[in-house]
């Protein structure tokens, strides 16, 4: 289940522009937060990170797990790196993102599974619903962590 998109290609596909032209982070960011499902939106958000998750990752987790278990591993492995990266400019163990992803990767899974879609709304509503999404996680986040803290 190899990709035969170039990193170029599905930076276009994912973007409308080719990677790094002027507009690209606009067409991302509104893509993102105007998609009409979570899933949706996380199939915009960053595609370059996307791009390297789905080929390293994701693929090849799918290929004998199911899709569900190998899209919430790949947002535990992507919120593990950024943890990685955050450790390294703090100088001590964070371990924040890491949970933060999984709720989120939950999110994807369970919003998937119910089939919620919100693309007969406006943008601004659908834009206003991914936020929400990605701040309420963040806020589960903070909170479960203030607990254990």
């Amino acid at each position: 289940m190899k990709s035969t998109l170039s990193l170029a290609q599905y930076v276009k596909k994912r973007n409308g522009v080719p990677l790094g032209a002027s507009g690209s982070m606009t067409n991302m960011l509104s893509r993102a937060f105007g998609a009409r499902s979570f899933q949706v939106f996380w199939r915009h958000w960053n595609p370059i990170w996307g791009y390297y998750l789905s080929r390293n990752i994701m693929r090849p987790l799918a290929s004998f797990l199911p899709v569900s278990l190998a899209i919430l591993v790949t947002f535990l492995v992507s919120g593990a790196l950024h943890d990685i990266a955050v450790s390294i400019i703090k100088w001590k163990i964070v371990l924040f993102f890491t949970p933060w992803f999984g709720l989120m990767g939950l999110v994807v899974i369970v919003s998937k599974a119910v089939g919620i879609s919100y693309g007969q709304f406006s943008w601004i509503a659908r834009a206003i619903i991914n936020a929400s999404l990605v701040f309420v996680s963040l806020g589960i986040t903070y909170f479960l962590e203030s607990l254990y803290a």
